[in-house]
């Protein structure tokens, strides 16, 4: 059975997200809410590690799956935060997930790495060691991120996550 409820051009719209969005904390930071979500998997792709970035891309790739979960009835201005959010390095891409708890497959939007012959994309992303080692500093990136996008001379999330760990990594090490 397949389900096309992703609504392009109405009123609602589902994401599937794999990576620093399956954080319950970085969804509510971008949305000032959290979205019903569904447990998913994106056939046909692999999650991979981006060298000097802590969060990661998709590509096609045959034979292989992403699990993930869709973000579900988000509106037209959610859905502007989060293609500010992904910026320029991924593209707003309709795919088909499978949904784990229906059975049952959806259309809905996902965030594709651009650049499908980048050499900085390697090995296998995993979430539970971002949580550990990077989820806090992700919040407080997210967070200004969002400042940003409030205010009326906003920098492109790229610019804010590079300024951010840039200071991050020019901190004193505490002892």
């Amino acid at each position: 059975m397949s389900v096309n409820v992703n609504c392009v051009g109405g009123d609602t719209h589902n994401v599937f997200v794999y990576g620093s969005l399956l954080a319950d904390e970085v969804v509510h930071t971008l949305l000032k809410r959290l979205p019903p979500t569904t447990p998913a998997i994106l056939h046909d792709h692999h999650r991979f590690k981006i060298k000097g970035r802590v969060y990661p891309a998709i590509l096609p790739v045959h034979n292989d799956k992403v699990n993930g979960r869709v973000l579900l009835g988000l509106s037209g201005v959610e859905l502007h935060i989060l293609d500010e959010f992904e910026d320029d390095e991924y593209t707003r891409t309709d795919v088909e997930v499978f949904l784990e708890d229906k059975s049952e497959k959806m259309q809905v939007y996902a965030y594709v790495w651009d650049n499908r012959n980048d050499p900085n994309l390697y090995s296998e992303w995993d979430f539970e060691e971002w949580k550990q080692i990077h989820m806090n500093d992700f919040v407080k990136m997210t967070n200004s991120f969002m400042e940003e996008l409030e205010s009326p001379e906003s920098k492109p999330r790229v610019q804010t996550y590079e300024a951010f760990y840039k200071e991050e990594k020019d901190k004193p090490l505490q002892p």
